[in-house]
């Protein structure tokens, strides 16, 4: 799962600008849509599609983003249990070799 997070999410700037491309595509099918409510209903059908196909582009897009945050999060749990871990080991090495110096 680690890495398909790290795929999905490796390039953040690209996955805002995917998402900022759907979410315009979105506007102009809602222009299309207001289009046809004036003139010839054909628009109304072109805005549909044009909205369908920009929420699929603006859902990949935030998936992007969101998987990026998602593994940036995962990344800080994984390293902080690692410093932990390591810090629990460098005080038991600490306390093992100040027990040997007090020992005649």
């Amino acid at each position: 799962m680690n890495n398909l997070l790290a795929k999905l999410g490796q390039d953040p700037k690209r996955s805002l600008s995917i998402f900022l491309t759907g979410l315009g595509l979105f506007t102009l099918g809602l222009f299309f849509i207001a289009i046809g409510y004036f003139n010839h209903y054909l628009w109304q059908v072109v805005g549909l599609i044009l909205i369908a196909v920009a929420c699929i582009i603006a859902a990949w897009g935030y998936l992007g983003i969101f998987a990026n945050r998602w593994f940036n999060i995962l990344n800080k749990r994984n390293l902080n249990k690692h410093k932990l871990n390591k810090h629990k080991l460098n005080k038991h090495k600490l306390n093992k070799h100040n027990l040997n110096k007090r020992q005649p």
